[in-house]
């Protein structure tokens, strides 16, 4: 199956020529170092190995943005495959199409020297073109984000077919369009977080002045948010789900909370979570009434379909 990636040239798109010209992707980090030997199957096993080598020269870091510059360094490395599918943006609000067409390699002393050889198409995407929720998943934060799960809008833009227009409509949020359906409830969240409760408590984690802590990657999946409280006591682990809510959230949320607690925080720091859905039952009511850390938000929604 093949896989689709936004993948940034350097920070703001500033190698992205080189990358068009030389035909390559490539990321950072400042990692000195050939990795063709260090480039096992699973992204855990290296990130156990690189997050102290990234810490040992980057003492000002935290470990969560350890594990996501080690994170999305093995991804571009390795977890892309030959046959996937990058966009890249090129700075002037379009996107490079290009197929990944050979394994890793390294070229000292270059810009982005950790680098996989790319098949550039004559396509470009034009964002204007781009239906909502693909402008958030490409515009997300981080050298590489997955957005597989919007290829077949991907392959109509590809094919010079542009999407159609469901459009939210809502006064109260910032940007009504962002939250055009259901699904969309993330990208919704993120983008309006300083106008809810948690908002007022927890600011979504930050590297460097990015929001790092959407889709931020565990051992046991992704976290929907990672957030810190605003006086650093306490890391704040958001999962989200787009309907009813059924109790094996909770012991997912758990999971994911151990992982910060025993990976990410800081001495000192506590943990707690968050669960999101637009319903509760009475088993969900039951699971989290012996799980004190963790607290029970319902979303609500309006929209409706405009025809062009």
């Amino acid at each position: 199956m093949k896989n689709y990636y936004r993948v940034m040239l350097g920070r703001k798109s500033i190698h992205a020529a080189d990358g068009f010209a030389g035909d390559f992707i490539g990321a950072d980090f400042e990692i000195p170092q050939d990795l063709t030997g260090d480039l096992p199957d699973d992204w855990r096993a290296f990130n156990k190995k690189f997050i102290p080598v990234f810490l040992s020269t980057h003492p000002d870091k935290t470990k969560i943005g350890a594990g996501l510059a080690c994170g999305a360094l093995w991804t571009v490395s390795k977890g892309i495959r030959k046959g996937d599918i990058v966009l890249c943006p090129d700075g002037s609000g379009c996107y490079r199409v290009g197929e990944v067409s050979g394994d890793y390699f390294y070229a000292p002393g270059e810009n982005i020297p950790h680098r996989r050889p790319v098949y550039w198409l004559n396509n470009t995407i034009d964002r204007a073109d781009m239906s909502e929720a693909l402008k958030n998943s490409t515009g997300s934060i981080g050298t590489v984000s997955t957005i597989t799960k919007h290829a077949v809008e991907i392959e109509r833009l590809i094919a010079g077919v542009a999407a159609p227009s469901l459009i939210a409509t809502d006064e109260t949020v910032e940007d009504p369009a962002v939250f055009a359906l259901e699904k969309y409830l993330e990208d919704f969240l993120v983008h309006n977080w300083a106008q809810t409760d948690l908002g007022r408590e927890y600011d979504i984690y930050e590297e460097d002045g990015d929001k790092v802590g959407q889709q931020y990657p565990s051992d046991t999946g992704p976290l929907d948010i990672l957030a810190i409280k605003k006086d650093k006591s306490e890391l704040l682990v958001v999962e989200l789900k787009k309907g009813r809510a059924s109790d094996a959230v909770v012991g997912q949320v758990l999971r994911y909370m151990g992982f910060v607690l025993q990976e990410l925080a800081e001495p000192g720091q506590s943990v707690k979570g968050v669960i999101i859905a637009l319903d509760d039952d009475q088993k969900i009511r039951r699971a989290l009434a012996v799980s004190p850390n963790i607290d029970f938000y319902r979303y609500q929604i309006s929209f409706k379909l405009l025809k062009g």
